[in-house]
């Protein structure tokens, strides 16, 4: 009896596994790629109803983070400013730009505009609901605004620059030191450790003793800091679920 299919349909099984393994493959890497915070939210950068501009407002004229974000030092999370904290500055200063129309719609009563209603700023940071992230616990055990958000005071348009996953924060729960900073410095967007502890000789005595090499560099400085920090103020970030997953 003839055969009823070709020889060549003895391999048919073969190559339908290597096609279907291989765009599993594909799907899977694909997925593990551009599903992860590093591709979907590192980079966003919205734009906003007033572009204002970070560079000039903390680098040049020397803002503090907590002028504008005045609760993040005793609350959970960071606030964004409100109108009547703009218009602190603004009904003297560039009062009529029209990049600050919104603002003057949302405060100032004399505007042929006025509404009342609140700048809607985009918001360019957040966790998802499921976890818990609580800003002042961080602050007030000296981590920076910076191993968050970056330097924020270079950034004409804020961006989201750390992926914020959760591999992200338990690299900094399991290894604190190497962003623990003094308190007085958490708000120091500038701060290097080396700086720090050649200006401050006794603090470079207690953490090095006589042994402090000026040519050590930034990061060897920062652990030695760090170390110092986290022995001090017995700083023992937790890494259970439940930490963060409430």
């Amino acid at each position: 009896m003839a055969n009823i299919f070709p020889r060549w349909t003895n391999l048919l099984p073969l190559k339908i596994a290597i096609c279907v393994g291989s765009l599993a493959i594909g799907i899977v890497a694909a997925f593990t790629y551009y599903a992860t915070p590093k591709t979907q939210r590192v980079g966003y950068m919205p734009d906003q109803p007033i572009p204002y501009d970070h560079e000039l407002h903390v680098k040049q004229l020397g803002l503090d983070c907590r002028f504008c974000h005045s609760f993040a030092e005793e609350s959970g999370h960071a606030n964004v400013p409100t109108a009547d904290r703009c218009w602190t500055c603004h009904q003297h200063v560039k009062t009529d730009s029209e990049k600050l129309t919104p603002l003057r719609a949302a405060i100032d009563e004399s505007y042929e505009g006025y509404t009342g209603q609140p700048v809607k700023w985009v918001r360019v940071h957040k966790s998802p609901d499921y976890v818990f992230f609580d800003h002042s616990a961080h602050l007030n055990r000296g981590i920076s605004c910076v191993s968050c958000h970056g330097n924020v005071d270079e950034m004409r348009t804020v961006y989201q620059e750390k992926d914020h996953s959760m591999g992200f924060c338990l690299d900094c729960h399991r290894s604190p030191e190497k962003h623990l900073r003094p308190l007085e410095e958490v708000f120091n967007l500038q701060y290097t450790a080396k700086n720090y502890v050649e200006a401050h000789p006794e603090f470079q005595k207690a953490v090095f003793g006589e042994e402090y090499d000026a040519t050590a560099s930034e990061e060897e400085v920062q652990k030695e800091v760090g170390t110092f920090l986290k022995n001090h103020w017995d700083v023992q970030p937790k890494e259970s679920c439940a930490t963060c997953h409430r």
